[in-house]
């Protein structure tokens, strides 16, 4: 029996939080929320450009493509920001074939870059202590993952190399790993044998990028309007279903 007085209601339920899933970082339109979006995609790469100049001027090894840069540098009279460019520019081309489109951010990529890594080598005195450029080393790597998250979650296209990995993996059916590798190891043996350094910077590199950008993508990838709405809707039916649980 239960009396008039009695609460029959259920115990309120405690509600489970689940991390909301990284968006496919696929291409966002330029139109969507630009002064939102757009300061990241400057800020990040500006960064990775800083970042590359950091590395360099710890000369202790760089990055593959950062070989290649230096390793032409000392055949050429280009800087390294414009070699990066120029490379950046002959990339590109490769992506005809693919039938790959360039996007805003590709364009962006190749200007930004090349300007703010000529800009940190202005400003980062070189032939340090080694405790300092163990630091730049360090930080260099860090700064990468941070810079790779912060551009590539605004989602504005791909980088001119990034465009040719996915590219040629759609070409060809060969995995998107195998291709990286391949590209990886190739710049890498030409900018060696041009006169790049390549030393325990570039296997710091290897092995740190990829976890650090791991890391410090969920807070900087954006999330589409319409992936908000998928997930607010998901949110929704997931705590339905939570407050129907006995």
């Amino acid at each position: 029996m239960v009396w008039a007085n009695q609460r029959t209601d259920s115990p309120p339920v405690a509600l489970k939080k689940t991390p909301a899933p990284l968006p496919p970082l696929t291409y966002v339109p330029l139109g969507e929320r630009p002064l939102r979006r757009l300061p990241q995609l400057f800020i990040g790469l500006a960064l990775y450009g800083f970042s590359l100049s950091l590395m360099v001027r710890a000369s202790l090894g760089v990055n593959p493509w950062s070989v290649l840069y230096e390793g032409l540098e000392h055949h050429t009279s280009l800087s390294f920001g414009a070699i990066s460019a120029v490379l950046g520019v002959l990339v590109l081309l490769l992506w005809i074939p693919l039938k790959q489109r360039p996007k805003f951010g590709t364009v962006a990529n190749i200007i930004v870059l090349a300007y703010s890594s000529d800009l940190g080598l202005l400003l980062i005195p070189a032939h340090l202590g080694f405790p300092a450029r163990v630091c730049l080393l360090v930080g260099g790597v860090l700064l990468n993952g941070l810079s790779v998250a912060v551009y590539v979650g605004a989602r504005f296209g791909p980088g001119p190399r990034d465009g040719l990995m996915t590219g040629a993996s759609a070409a060809t059916g060969r995995s998107i790993r195998l291709i990286r590798t391949l590209m990886e190891i190739t710049v890498l043996a030409v900018g060696w044998l041009l006169g790049g350094s390549v030393g325990v910077g570039t296997v710091l590199y290897a092995l740190a990028v990829g976890p650090t950008t791991q890391f410090f993508m969920p807070w900087f990838a954006y999330r589409s309007t319409a992936e908000q709405a998928a997930e607010a809707a998901l949110s929704e039916e997931v705590l339905a279903g939570q407050r129907c649980e006995p």
